[in-house]
């Protein structure tokens, strides 16, 4: 696996690309990303997350939008759009390791109605359902609601990824996207940011969701889980 630290020369976009790119577009993003990979055929072989600042520390350069990147194999910088810092990743991790983590993801539950197929419901929606439409959803009660369905829906998968949370992660900015149209309807998903605190329960199970990803909407920036020693 290999991590990047990828940075856009806006210079090099179209103007329709520059605004998608600025305004956290998720497809535009996919599309762009796919040139550090020139000669690849087949399955997507990268996970990604978007930032306008970077969490390390420093920011983007000039305000550039900067990616995480993790991928299968090494990618290939584009002169003029696309700088890649890259290292390789070989983890070597133990049961009962403590690791700080991000994760940006799209929290969804399979709901199977008679005589259809099941269709995914967005967990945070579904906690803010019942609250009433106007004040009520912007209560603190229903904030509270739909922080605990986030932190549940993790802390619910979390050993079948390879970890357990060894107390409550913190829950981020909650946004929906809403993609261009693809066969006459639009594409529509959550994502939710989460960081915290994980325990390591299973190594060859983390490694391999580090590899694959978290949940849903990989294509669109969710599922990279971002690890690093406290």
């Amino acid at each position: 696996m290999y991590l990047s630290r990828v940075v856009v020369d806006l210079n090099g976009l179209s103007r329709g690309a520059l605004f998608e790119i600025m305004g956290g577009g998720a497809y535009g993003a996919h599309q762009l990303l796919w040139r550090l990979f020139p000669n690849h055929q087949g399955a997507r072989p990268f996970l990604f997350r978007q930032e306008m600042e970077d969490p390390e520390g420093g920011g983007a350069p000039r305000g550039l939008p900067l990616f995480y990147v993790l991928s299968d194999r090494e990618p290939v910088p584009v002169s003029g759009l696309l700088e890649a810092q890259c290292k390789r990743l070989t983890p070597a991790l133990e049961v009962g390791d403590q690791l700080a983590f991000r994760l940006r993801a799209n929290p969804t539950v399979a709901k199977s109605a008679e005589g259809e197929r099941g269709r995914r419901a967005d967990v945070l929606m579904a906690a803010k359902y019942p609250f009433e439409a106007g004040k009520g959803r912007t209560s603190q009660a229903c904030t509270e609601a739909m922080d605990h369905a986030a932190r549940g829906w993790l802390a619910e998968r979390a050993e079948s990824w390879g970890f357990r949370l060894p107390a409550e992660p913190e829950v981020g900015a909650y946004r929906q996207h809403a993609l261009p149209k693809e066969k006459g309807r639009s594409i529509r998903f959550s994502s939710v940011d989460y960081e915290g605190l994980l325990e390591v329960s299973d190594p060859g199970r983390l490694i391999e969701t580090l590899a694959q990803g978290i949940g849903r909407a990989k294509a669109f920036g969710c599922g990279l889980l971002l690890l690093r020693r406290p």
